[in-house]
């Protein structure tokens, strides 16, 4: 597949290049143009459909994106090398968010160029005799991801693009009219979802592509989002402004019954697709594109080519390669041991910078809280969730790096060897009191000393914006490193996660909560249990780095509560899904964002400071929707008014 930077080319869709930003599309032939000669033929169809997929990279697996989902939220604050990008997102006063700051211009500038070549595929498509009902309902599939995207950061968005409403648009036009919230859901997202789940297959037609189960997982969430949307339990404002009610005449309870009535015959016919047994299997690297995975950005470590980059050994920070992980990852590479029992002697830097799933390239600019150490993930024990989800023990490799030291000397002057641990963030606070101004055995990144332990420690209370648990489950992987420590500042070359199986447990059991009549069996704590039950199955320890073969599953079930609440849900979904892109999503569907993440607590910026500092969010109403990006606005040819009021309000 060719792929073909269309930058230089004269933009065929809405508002020229304002919507389209940088848009590559995959193809057999270079094109500038999309026109509907080229989708009236097999070819183009294919190459517009490979272009959808191929698009995904730019969104998902892009750190300014993660940020935009993340930071601001109760799972992720700005961290100590945190600039504008994540500073402005997190709402706690270091920065504020506008249309030139808000990094959800990172969606703005991808959707519509898809939506327009979907919109190209649906209307012309359909007139050839080769190309099956599936393969349109896979553009169809996109056009409705897009939008419903879109639809949940803006608020209504338009639907015409130059041409008409859902129609293909061929001519450059520096107009926009925004349609409402229950137009975009009615008139987009839930046809072309309702018609792919009728015409997609069970079994995708490529390697992780989109299928029936996946299709009904999106309009199980979009609607149970609308039906939220129309509830509005907590009068939050939309816009355009619109009343809260529905051109179908259906009302909010009717969008829950039916998120839960299409999210569980998902779960009863799934197809292909399953639960993993263990968490940790679900996010395992050499355990991509598993059975729980229904839609990823997909990249691989044998092609540049593939992947649509320069080069795999450096990225600079930028679409389509995967360096989302980054952002959450702290510079665990200034750990030093002594080369001296008395730490008298030099220094060595014993964890080195390593292209492997626990360490990659450290940027650190958005740092979990406290609160999720001591109050998201509580049950560590027996939950596997937390250890599959962060790196929390920093483990020796300086002999991958060259360093012929057979030993080195850590806290306590005690020896360390290759694998030995040199840094733990410890799951609980100690009884005993952690030294962390230890005179003699000073750790450069101010962690402490525990008697009897080889490894410095950090305990809960003492996780800062310098020095916190690193987020595992996205990690670097590699499999060329050979005995050395591999390429850890090129992309990523794992895909992206973006809908996994198990969420449908979570949005059945949400719909139940909000009223949805269940069946045997399928309750709203029955549907969670099935998650938790997992969760309890441990095969390994990531931070242990050793076999674990534990069932917890009964005393999870056990511990789950008789009454299943919104808030347990969204607990739920953030044990699960911890900093893969979820949670600003969630907090803005259920209104709890600034209930659940308006304060938090978080040590400061500099080595070794281990005192708590409450951080505070000032979340207005108007905050629940992001602003249209400023070079949107800038580029229409329209009265100052217009474009005022195209603008979300308060920004």
């Amino acid at each position: 597949m060719k792929r073909t930077d269309i930058k230089k080319y004269i933009a065929t869709l809405l508002l020229a290049s304002l919507f389209i930003g940088c848009s590559d599309i995959l193809n057999e032939t270079p094109r500038g143009i999309y026109t509907p000669e080229y989708f009236k033929t097999e070819k183009g169809v294919i190459g517009g459909i490979t272009s959808l997929y191929g698009n995904l990279r730019y969104v998902y697996g892009n750190g300014y994106w993660l940020i935009a989902c993340e930071a601001g939220t109760d799972e992720y604050t700005y961290g100590s090398l945190g600039d504008n990008n994540s500073k402005d997102m997190d709402l706690s006063g270091a920065g504020s968010l506008n249309p030139s700051s808000s990094r959800s211009d990172v969606l703005w500038g991808r959707a519509y160029s898809d939506i327009n070549t979907a919109s190209g595929i649906i209307e012309n498509g359909a007139q050839i005799e080769t190309i099956s009902k599936a393969l349109i309902a896979e553009a169809r599939f996109f056009r409705a991801f897009d939008y419903f995207t879109l639809v949940q950061t803006f608020g209504g968005v338009p639907l015409d693009l130059g041409a008409g409403e859902l129609k293909f648009n061929t001519s450059t036009s520096r107009t926009s009219v925004r349609n409402t919230v229950p137009e975009v859901y009615t008139k987009a997202v839930f046809p072309d979802l309702l018609t792919a789940i009728t015409d997609l297959p069970d079994n995708g037609r490529v390697t992780g592509g989109v299928t029936k189960t996946l299709a009904r997982l999106y309009l199980a969430k979009a609607y149970l989002t609308y039906g939220w949307w129309l509830e509005n339990p907590k009068n939050i404002p939309t816009y355009p402004e619109t009343p809260r009610t529905d051109p179908d005449g259906h009302n909010a309870q009717w969008y829950y019954q039916e998120a839960y009535n299409i999210a569980t015959a998902a779960i009863a016919n799934p197809g292909p697709f399953g639960l993993q047994q263990t968490y940790y299997d679900v996010n395992l690297a050499q355990n991509d594109r598993n059975k729980e995975m229904l839609l990823y950005a997909d990249h691989t470590e044998s092609s540049e080519y593939y992947d649509g980059e320069q080069s795999h050994s450096y990225n600079t920070g930028g679409s389509p390669g995967n360096f989302a992980v980054w952002m959450a990852t702290w510079d665990y590479t200034g750990l030093e041991s002594a080369t001296t029992a008395d730490w008298a002697g030099a220094k060595i830097r014993s964890v080195q910078r390593e292209a492997a799933q626990a360490y990659g390239r450290p940027w650190t600019r958005i740092a979990p809280t406290i609160d999720v150490v001591t109050k998201t993930f509580t049950d560590k024990a027996i939950d596997s969730r937390y250890d599959g989800t962060f790196v929390t023990s920093f483990r020796a490799n300086w002999n991958k790096a060259g360093v012929k030291n057979e030993v080195l000397y850590n806290a306590n002057g005690m020896p360390v060897y290759p694998g030995d641990a040199i840094l733990t963030i410890l799951d609980e606070e100690p009884t005993t009191p952690i030294d962390y101004s230890n005179s003699v055995y000073k750790s450069n990144v101010g962690a402490g000393v525990l008697p009897g332990r080889s490894d410095f420690v950090i305990a809960p209370s003492g996780i800062s914006r310098y020095a916190f648990p690193n987020l595992w489950k996205l990690g670097t992987y590699r499999t060329d490193n050979g005995t050395g420590l591999g390429q850890p500042n090129g992309s990523i070359t794992r895909p992206f996660p973006i809908a996994k199986f198990s969420e449908l447990y979570l949005v059945a059991a949400e719909a139940a909560v909000k009223g949805a009549t269940t069946t045997a069996g399928q309750s709203a704590r029955e549907l969670v249990n099935v998650l938790r039950a997992r969760a309890g199955k441990w095969n390994w320890s990531n931070n242990g780095n050793m076999a674990k073969v534990q069932d917890n599953s009964a005393a999870m079930i056990a511990a789950t509560p008789a009454t299943i609440t919104i808030d347990y849900i969204l607990a739920e979904r953030s044990r699960e899904f911890f900093g893969e892109g979820y949670r600003w999503w969630d907090l803005v569907r259920t209104q709890k964002w600034s209930d659940l993440a308006s304060s938090f607590e978080i040590c400061g910026t500099t080595p070794g400071d281990h005192t708590p500092k409450k951080g505070t969010r000032n979340i207005q109403p108007y905050l629940y929707l992001r602003p249209i990006p400023t070079g949107q606005i800038d580029g229409m040819e329209m009265s100052a008014a217009d474009k005022a009021a195209y603008q979300n309000p308060g920004y």
